[in-house]
């Protein structure tokens, strides 16, 4: 490789690159249209955003801890008291939700007991393994078998026919 370059061949780029500043008597329109969308547009919708984010502020709202009062059973409600009967029903759906989550935190933790235990977890899951099928059983003896469009009158009417089938077995077992 030779020793002297050759500067023609390889051009070194200028070190200042030169600034055209235009001075006109006329404004340019795009400044001018810019300046009028911040100021009509841009301004109050900035301070109606800015507004309610500290309204929302002072108000926090945290959803996931929403608590709903309790409203009376389906048995409760009045006939024809047809708000009642709305209530009651979103009543039940929400416990039959926290009922499946009950169920599935249970199934979950005996999941990882046998996890953790490996081949002892007969002998040291056994609590969670009962406390599964408690809670299963409770589950099923409320909710099972009324298919996915189970309501809280069909579960009440379920709720009614097995306390009846109880005393019935009271009543034959006394005699």
């Amino acid at each position: 490789m030779p020793e002297d370059k050759d500067w023609e061949a390889y051009k070194v780029p200028p070190t200042r690159t030169p600034v055209s500043e235009r001075i006109t008597s006329v404004p340019n329109p795009i400044d001018f249209i810019k300046t009028v969308f911040d100021y009509v547009v841009d301004a109050p919708v900035t301070f109606v955003r800015e507004w309610i984010e500290r309204q929302q502020a002072k108000n926090k709202f945290y959803y996931y801890h929403q608590k709903f009062r309790r409203v009376p059973d389906l048995s409760e409600c009045l006939e024809g008291d047809y708000l009642c009967y709305f209530e009651a029903e979103a009543q039940w759906r929400r416990d039959r939700m926290v009922d499946q989550e009950i169920v599935e935190i249970v199934r979950e933790r005996l999941g990882a007991c046998k996890q953790r235990e490996g081949p002892n977890q007969f002998q040291n899951c056994a609590k969670e393994m009962e406390l599964l099928a408690q809670v299963t059983k409770a589950y099923q003896d409320k909710y099972g078998d009324l298919g996915v469009h189970g309501n809280a009158r069909t579960c009440l009417m379920k709720q009614k026919h097995r306390m009846m089938e109880e005393r019935k077995k009271q009543a034959s077992a006394s005699q």
